[in-house]
């Protein structure tokens, strides 16, 4: 065990010697303990534990067992029975650690530590102050509210047991709430003076409860008189001198992905359960082994540092690591508790590191600080965050992961994420089929409610009138079904025969994208309906070339009315919301991209739940409007060409006031009649069948675009304001650039025209047989962007048509 004692020098020999701070008690005491100065209005002197792994790198082993020790002397002191029972409860930010390892000694109870962090959409179970601390406001977050209401022993655990101020007044809040019968407290060190300690005898009996101490030693510090003035004079001579000139990076950050298990909890804030342990316990050697291959074959001493109330988990990440590395692994912590530091051996905080706050704190901006880090030879330093704190801040110049690599070689990120607790909700869970669909139910979970006993079609002119007047949004109704002709349904299978090579092609290749840049275990979310083939196309090629099995779902997202919140909420309580990627078939003019974008950032802004990226995967961008897709071809994807009957036999998706309430998924009908002229299934199984033939081509593709510039030039927009303007339509929505949005106008919407670019082929076929069916004029055009621009007649009532519903000129 790393010492207080260094080469025969306590680490509290500096502060004791210039204010006369006297440490008594135990053999062990100053073993534990060195001193230094706060930076502090309340307290002068700071006790700085070698054990808890807060201000001072130790041994994970030493930090972990610590605590774990004092837990089994708790299990002894309660017996089996009443530990079962306990509660842990920890305190932020210092003891959140040491708290969790005191559950893991004691083996059977729940843990849960307070935090300084609120969390929107949880209502606080309780409150304390800490009178000394320079952060007082402690809150009780728990998910489960029963870790506080039941009747067994409460067993609250903090780094030292000095005054029992901030102790008595949890029991107090918590007593008068939920009343137990026994309590039992846990320090590292005990050094309340004779004084205090009958205060906590005293309001045992005042509240009619037992309350017992365990601590790993005991003692007391003397104060000389006119300590605190004193100290504070030191910390103003002493600051100037210490305060570290700005040092440039000497080395890159390098992201580490740990695969943290999808729903554990990242700490204690919210409650960590034995079923939680064991979860952990279980997924802790993986983890620390992607660790491990990213560390430098030469590190030879290694720093993990955990982030203030993160504690535990770098703990537990450090101890692994120590196990299966030859590295000399040492561990500690941020802090926002200010001290000053001095490089003498005898002063327990050497040398300090200054950066600002990257959690979004709740008392705002200000100074956060790493101690004993720099100057102390670590060839690699691991910094653990969770994802509320992977914010620019820590990316900025003066951010924490700039000071590191300032001083050290080599500096990696791991990101744990941070969880947030299910809300009490009724939405249920996905629709699959063939209950709802006529896909698998392992190719798609769909967050959608079943309106299939609902009559939602409309006639196609009466939807179009009541849309441009005004009078109703497109997704209150449906439009009819489509039933293709005989010969229609045949340029569907010769087009997918055609085109197949390359639809497998752009599949494997956004699949790629995906994997190297968003998530090496996606969440694949596509939007409903289009992107739902594509998303099943997606995940047929992760598991065919990877060996992955990703979750699926389809979704909601309504032009003007923003992407289904319900089912970004459900989400978010089964998901790191970090690994969905949003999947859509093709790309327009990029309205839905921007749909998405805004829709998302206004979820965040009323939910407080982060990390969704808006950015969506499609398999064709020719419109130019995102970076992650298969191909920015405007080509013919067969599943464009027909609705329901491709598309797993589900309508578009509903979205009414009378249907959809504000705890409902949005809506959607299953056509099981259509059953006869499905091919769903089959246009999936023909594309997957090209797979094994272009895994080569989908490499060279892959390597391509992850080297090119993608950066979207939103041409195709630009394209549609042009094409507005020119023929006098002045409404870019009336406007629908590509095959695919084309071919949704000959389907669902009156077409005015459809403009075709001159020597476009059998891409364009279905879409020229439509168009002769409904009586369209089909325009050749010499410079356009897209294959073909449907236009929807833009002044259209059901008296701008001929007798036979077909489209006429203006």
């Amino acid at each position: 065990m790393n010492k207080a004692v260094n080469n025969g020098v306590w680490s509290g020999t500096w502060v004791a010697q210039r204010l006369g701070v006297e440490l008594e008690g135990d053999d062990t005491l100053k073993e534990l303990l060195g001193l230094a100065l706060r930076r502090n209005p309340k307290r002068a002197h700071l006790l700085v534990s070698h054990v808890l792994g807060k201000h001072v790198p130790q041994s994970p082993a030493v930090v972990h067992d610590h605590g774990v020790a004092l837990g089994r002397r708790v299990r002894d002191l309660l017996g089996d029975q009443e530990a079962a029972a306990a509660v842990v409860l920890g305190y932020a930010e210092t003891a959140t650690g040491l708290g969790h390892s005191v559950a893991d000694g004691i083996g059977l109870a729940p843990y849960l530590h307070s935090t300084r962090r609120p969390v929107p959409g949880i209502t606080p179970a309780g409150g304390f102050e800490e009178s000394h601390s320079h952060a007082t406001s402690h809150l009780l977050l728990p998910e489960n509210p029963a870790l506080l209401a039941g009747d067994g022993p409460l067993v609250l655990v903090d780094d030292e047991f000095s005054t029992g101020n901030t102790v008595l007044n949890t029991i107090r809040d918590l007593h008068q709430r939920y009343p137990r019968r026994r309590y039992v407290v846990v320090a590292l060190v005990d050094m309340r003076s004779a004084a205090d300690a009958g205060r906590l005898e005293e309001f045992a009996r005042e509240i009619g409860a037992r309350v017992d101490l365990v601590a790993a030693a005991s003692g007391t510090v003397r104060l000389p008189e006119g300590v605190l003035e004193k100290g504070q004079e030191l910390v103003t001579r002493y600051e100037e001198a210490a305060r570290p000139s700005p040092t440039a990076p000497q080395s890159a950050v390098e992201r580490v992905d740990l695969h943290w298990p999808p729903g554990l909890p990242d700490g204690g804030r919210h409650g960590f359960t034995p079923a939680h342990r064991i979860r952990l316990e279980s997924a802790l050697p993986q983890m620390a082994a992607r660790l491990a291959d990213a560390l430098p074959e030469d590190a030879r001493r290694v720093h993990v540092l955990g982030c203030e109330e993160l504690m535990y988990a770098p703990l537990r990440l450090a101890r692994e690591l120590e196990r299966i590395t030859g590295a000399e692994v040492r561990f500690s912590t941020t802090t926002r508790s200010p001290v000053l530091a001095v490089d003498d051996p005898g002063y327990a905080i050497r040398s300090r590191l200054v950066f600002p706050a990257h959690d979004n704190p709740a008392d705002g901006p200000g100074e956060r600080y790493a101690y004993n880090v720099a100057g102390a030879g670590f060839d690699a330093v691991i910094a653990v965050v969770d994802s509320t704190a992977d914010t620019p801040h820590l990316h900025a110049p003066d951010g924490l992961l700039a000071q590191l690599t300032a001083h050290t070689p080599q500096v990696l990120l791991a990101v744990v994420p941070s969880y947030v607790p299910e809300r009490p909700s009724m939405l249920p869970d996905p629709l699959r089929g063939p209950a709802f669909s006529s896909y698998a139910p392992e190719d798609v979970g769909w967050l959608l409610q079943d309106l299939s006993d609902v009559t939602l079609e409309a006639p196609t002119e009466e939807r179009e009138e009541a849309i441009q007047s005004g009078g109703a949004h497109y997704a209150e109704s449906l439009p009819v079904e489509y039933q293709p002709t005989e010969q229609y349904q045949q340029l569907f299978h010769t087009a997918l025969e055609e085109s197949g090579t390359r639809l497998a092609q752009a599949v494997g290749a956004v699949t790629e994208i995906v994997l190297a840049e968003r998530s090496p275990r996606p969440v694949l979310v596509s939007l409903a309906r289009a992107g739902t083939p594509v998303g099943v196309l997606m995940r047929r090629w992760a598991q065919h070339r990877h060996g992955l099995d990703l979750p699926h779902y389809a979704v909601s997202i309504v032009r003007g009315r923003g992407i289904d919140a319900n089912a970004l909420r459900w989400l978010a309580a089964h998901h790191d919301p970090r690994d969905v990627v949003f999947v859509d078939g093709w790309t327009g003019k990029g309205a839905i991209t921007r749909e998405l974008a805004a829709a998302i950032a206004e979820f965040e802004a009323t939910e407080g739940i982060t990390g969704f990226d808006p950015e969506i995967a499609v398999l064709a961008d020719p419109g130019s409007c995102v970076r992650t897709y298969g191909t920015r071809e405007d080509y013919l994807i067969p599943s464009a060409c027909l609705n329901s009957t491709v598309s797993g036999l589900i309508s578009r998706t509903v979205l009414r006031a009378d249907l959809v309430g504000p705890d409902d998924f949005h809506g959607a009908k299953f056509y099981r009649e259509l059953a006869a002229a499905d091919v769903s299934v089959h246009f999936l199984d023909a594309v997957s069948a090209r797979f094994p033939e272009v895994a080569d081509a989908v490499d060279a593709q892959a390597k391509e675009l992850l080297s090119a510039d993608r950066t979207p030039t939103w041409e195709g927009w630009a394209a549609v304001e042009r094409i507005s303007e020119e023929y006098g339509i002045h409404d870019v929505n009336l406007v629908k650039p590509g095959v695919g949005e084309t071919t949704r106008v000959l389907l669902r919407r009156v077409p005015w025209k459809i403009l075709a670019r001159a020597g476009a082929g059998a891409d364009l076929d279905h879409v020229r047989l439509l168009a002769e069916q409904r009586g369209v004029p089909v325009e050749e055009v010499a410079e356009l962007p897209y294959t073909c621009v449907g236009l929807i007649h833009p002044k259209y009532t059901r008296g701008a048509t001929g007798a036979d519903g077909k489209a006429v000129t203006l």
